[in-house]
């Protein structure tokens, strides 16, 4: 394993990365509207300009609370703001969780500091097969990992929705050039995840006693929603 460089001091801390589905479901648990979220952080924790449509934005993941928000968001919602805190999911997130300064990346795999600052912030990875394997390398990247911080995960999920409301055969190819998996490993998951939605859909089919759509049913649309966590579990369990 290539050690990485000595990190650069980091002027200011930047919060944390957000777990938004963590925040939605603590929410709802709680059976609370973010209107109440709102007003509890308002009123307890002296944040006056945080509003519910500012509380659906964090939960929808358009963006994240600062480090004071969180603070508030958690007590509000009666947990540890540990519990709210979720993986690092960006380039940038996965690098600063690293201690490294875009410097110490941008030297490292043999990037210019422009270039690779102008990846971070459009979070679109276009370095060459060498550089991808030295910054997975460098910043300790899983595979799912280094599908989300090269920008792949909206391709992908596109791909396996396909692949579990269609044919999942014919989706195995591109699947494939996306993943870099075993042949027979990505079969059997792609056909699995069509079968458990496959079967969710006609579950809901014969409650409902209607026609069933693709997403139809609150079963078939949640699944959709985690086709790619799906995805890698399935993945995960096949390994073994």
């Amino acid at each position: 394993m290539r050690r990485p460089p000595a990190p650069s001091p980091q002027s200011t801390p930047p919060p944390p990365p957000f777990n938004a589905p963590a925040a939605r479901r603590l929410r709802t648990a709680l059976d609370m509207g973010p209107e109440h979220v709102a007003y509890g952080i308002r009123v307890s924790f002296g944040l006056p300009y945080v509003t519910p449509d500012l509380v659906i934005a964090w939960e929808r993941g358009l963006t994240a609370p600062s480090r004071p928000e969180l603070t508030a968001l958690a007590g509000v919602l009666w947990c540890s703001p540990d519990e709210l805190v979720g993986r690092p999911r960006t380039l940038r997130e996965h690098r600063l969780a690293h201690g490294l300064a875009p410097e110490d990346v941008a030297r490292t795999v043999g990037l210019e500091l422009l270039a690779y600052l102008r990846m971070e912030e459009h979070d679109e990875w276009t370095g060459n097969d060498r550089q991808s394997s030295t910054l997975a390398d460098l910043l300790d990247l899983s595979l799912p990992d280094f599908v989300t911080v090269t920008g792949r995960d909206a391709k992908l999920t596109r791909l396996l929705r396909g692949a579990v409301t269609t044919r999942w055969q014919a989706y195995v190819k591109p699947v494939g050039k996306m993943v870099p998996l075993d042949r027979r490993l990505l079969e059997d998951t792609l056909q699995e995840l069509h079968h458990e939605y496959q079967g969710r859909t006609l579950a809901t089919l014969g409650r409902d006693g209607g026609r069933a759509t693709a997403g139809s049913g609150v079963a078939g649309r949640d699944f959709l929603d985690r086709i790619v966590e799906n995805f890698w579990g399935t993945v995960g369990r096949g390994t073994y």
